[in-house]
């Protein structure tokens, strides 16, 4: 177990070491705490580089033993979240600070989309086919009308493009950027940029602009509370997500359970 400060702001929390990664010791609402703390800071002006903050499941601990570059970005997060519901009772047992709950990035999205409507924040959406960033703003949006949001942009874009990319959210002004290039793109993207993004928080999402959108379903909440949310993906997507919970979710149980 190790403790740090994740904001200049001092507000340190714990986390609970699982395979080798510092998992954030926070709650959804704590993880809206610190968004909202940095962000702050962050406008504060003077020296500032944005945060990174990154989601760990199950297909993210196994890719962490397999990919290199991965691992090297994953290694490098400011913050690292539960949003593999097995991590909790996995925390419970191998650490003395264990993760109170779940923060799965489908669920976070909407509480920092509440927080950041509250306090004036705004949201640039980045990834995703084309058309997919404006319709996952245009929920956000309708259940938080008060809810700024930056700058849209999908993810077909190649490293020549990548200037003009940074330069775009950089004029947007936006405080939060979601960045749904799914793993390990995302993550590496995300640390290759960071000094170069004038952002509060830099948030790995994944595919979680299909949640938004409604085009991927979310289990029931009886599901969710005994952690079988993949198996609710699975029966939804069976050919996407087969081999990926075939061989990521025993690997990364083991992984969890002895290291």
């Amino acid at each position: 177990m190790t403790t740090f400060s994740a904001t200049p702001s001092d507000m340190p929390f714990e986390t609970a070491k699982i395979a080798g990664v510092p998992l954030a010791a926070v709650s959804l609402a704590g993880l809206g705490e610190l968004m909202v703390a940095d962000c702050r800071q962050a406008r504060r002006g003077g020296p500032w580089t944005a945060r990174t903050v990154f989601d760990l499941n199950a297909h993210a601990l196994s890719l962490r033993t397999t990919d290199a570059d991965y691992r090297a970005a994953l290694d490098q997060a400011d913050i690292i979240h539960a949003d593999g519901g097995f991590l909790i009772p996995v925390s419970r047992l191998r650490s003395r600070t264990p993760v109170p709950e779940r923060s799965a990035t489908t669920d976070f999205i909407w509480e920092a989309a509440r927080r950041a409507e509250a306090e004036g924040l705004s949201f640039f959406l980045l990834g995703g086919e084309p058309g997919l960033a404006e319709r996952a703003a245009a929920r956000l949006v309708a259940q938080h009308p008060g809810l700024k949001i930056a700058g849209l942009r999908d993810g077909f874009f190649d490293a020549g493009d990548e200037d003009q990319v940074i330069d775009a959210i950089n004029a947007s002004g936006a405080d939060i950027l979601w960045v749904g290039m799914g793993k390990p793109n995302e993550q590496i993207f995300s640390i290759r940029n960071r000094e170069r993004l004038n952002v509060g928080w830099i948030v790995t999402c994944g595919g979680c602009f299909n949640f938004v959108t409604g085009d991927y379903r979310r289990a029931p909440d009886w599901m969710q509370r005994l952690h079988l949310e993949w198996l609710h993906r699975l029966a939804c997507r069976p050919r996407s997500m087969f081999m990926r919970n075939l061989i990521t979710n025993p690997h990364a149980l083991y992984l969890a359970l002895t290291r």
